[in-house]
């Protein structure tokens, strides 16, 4: 089987180039750039691709990589930082550019060939991101690709299968990023895609095996698309060493606690044990308002009483959880030097209280890439095509202090959006659509009477892969139906 391996110097992006990679249906893992050369000859890559990253090459602790993987006689493709560091590496000069590019920008591809083949006379799209730029190529080296501002885009080595770039083709505002990955991957390294995710399927069935053995396996079901095929993929290894449960906190939808439960032992035929929690989880929120202190109570809340049900299972050694690499990449750096973006995720930290062996089995893959294994596992499309629902609930959707009463009203308030945007089929046009209850209330007229009622927001937002999201333009007759009723 073909294998990519891709360097991590720190790129927000990092995920996205594997992603891409998986789509071209060519196998890759992610390790950091520091990792040792023997550790790359073992893992036997036909090709390296090393990210991109906030650092500048010449800072004093910039992230580097052992200079000698470029002399193992593999193709190797720098993006952005990389590009920067192949560059200084080989002996070529990069600054700081006079003229920084970010977001849209254009570049003119001097050879369509090789990495360029098949691309257009002209200029070309693509999305920048660097503030540093080479000044001059290293020996050996031509420029293939120039931005509108003159800058070198491109550089390459045709006779070691060395490339950079200078743009992200890993991302969608790169309109042939795609095409360009699939010159280097199927052109130059000359690579035939041949990974599925039936193969990952298949690949993590036989890793769980090895690894549980006997022995049992805790996983903790939400009711989302994640924990499910989880618990689905979890079902299909280990059948007999899987323990389910699920919590319902009092702060899901309307119905869903019961919805959750049903499809697991009826159509999923997977045993699910359901613990009800609400009044517990409320009363430890009465009076809470800062959204941040929610979160913490009700994952302080959560772990404990997840302690509780695990004590009452003997002979448990493992805990599946359904963590994603977004939720990776905004709690913790991720194999390589990252920015940290977000603390509130609960990544890893439930094993350290209870001395339980972790198990994540979607810890490389986004949400897109879950639904797919959901549907290989035969699962109903009502839970692979659930929207994402953030682990305190509808608590964070409460502004204000989280009481009974308000609670039910969000409930049916969110109800009715899931509704009508599932009547207009837009509900799996969009990443996320729910309803927010504000800490106000307002006038407004009621048939021949004056009410003084809630005002509820509206949050919908489109994304691919949950890493980058933007507001959805909806029609107004959709808005219409929902503001009414």
């Amino acid at each position: 089987m073909s294998k990519v391996l891709i360097l991590d110097f720190g790129s927000q992006y990092t995920q996205l180039i594997a992603r891409r990679v998986r789509e071209l249906k060519v196998y890759c893992e992610i390790l950091p750039c520091t990792v040792l050369l023997d550790q790359i000859r073992k893992f036997s890559p036909d090709a390296i691709i090393l990210s991109g990253g906030p650092s500048s090459v010449y800072d004093k602790e910039a992230p580097t990589a052992d200079r000698r993987l470029l002399n193992l006689d593999l193709p190797v493709l720098g993006i952005c930082y990389g590009m920067q560091w192949i560059a200084k590496m080989e002996g070529g000069q990069v600054a700081p550019a006079l003229v920084r590019e970010y977001g849209f920008s254009k570049i003119h591809v001097l050879k369509r060939e090789g990495l360029f083949a098949g691309f257009p006379v002209g200029e070309t799209p693509v999305w920048m991101s660097h503030g540093d730029h080479v000044v001059s190529p290293p020996p050996g080296y031509e420029i293939i690709a120039e931005s509108h501002n003159k800058l070198h885009a491109a550089i390459g080595n045709t006779q070691k299968k060395i490339y950079g770039i200078q743009f992200h083709p890993e991302v969608v505002h790169t309109p042939l990023g795609k095409q360009l990955l699939q010159n280097f991957l199927y052109r130059v390294v000359g690579l035939e895609g041949n990974w599925s995710m039936e193969t990952f399927v298949e690949k993590k069935v036989d890793e769980i095996r090895k690894i549980v053995g006997t022995r049992k396996v805790l996983c903790a079901v939400s009711g989302g698309v994640d924990s499910s095929t989880m618990a689905a993929l979890l079902h299909k290894a280990v059948p007999d060493q899987l323990e389910s449960f699920f919590i319902d906190n009092g702060l899901l939808r309307k119905n869903e606690g019961e919805r959750v439960v049903d499809l697991f032992n009826r159509h999923m035929k997977i045993p699910l044990k359901k613990i009800d929690a609400g009044e517990r989880f409320l009363k430890e929120l009465q009076g809470i308002e800062e959204p941040e202190q929610k979160r913490k109570i009700i994952g302080r809340v959560f772990i404990d009483v997840f302690e509780e049900e695990a004590r009452k299972i003997p002979g448990v050694h493992f805990l599946a959880q359904g963590t994603l690499y977004p939720d990776v990449i905004e709690s913790v750096s991720f194999r390589g030097p990252s920015a940290t973006i977000k603390s509130h995720h609960n990544v890893g930290g439930l094993p350290e209280k209870m001395n339980l062996t972790l198990i994540e089995p979607f810890r490389e893959l986004f949400k897109d890439e879950v639904r797919m294994i959901g549907r290989l596992l035969g699962m109903a499309e009502e839970i692979v095509q659930r929207q994402p629902f953030p682990g305190p609930g509808l608590a964070v959707r409460v502004i204000g202090e989280v009481t009974k009463e308000r609670l039910n009203v969000l409930k049916e308030a969110d109800d009715i959006v899931i509704t009508e945007f599932k009547k207009a089929e837009f509900y799996n046009k969009v990443w996320q659509s729910f309803a927010v209850l504000l800490p106000i209330k307002t006038v407004g007229v009621m048939g021949d009477n004056r009410t003084y009622e809630n005002v509820i927001a509206l949050r919908v937002v489109e994304s691919q892969d949950g890493m980058t999201a933007d507001w959805v333009r909806l029609p107004p007759e959709l808005l219409g139906k929902i503001s009414s009723r």
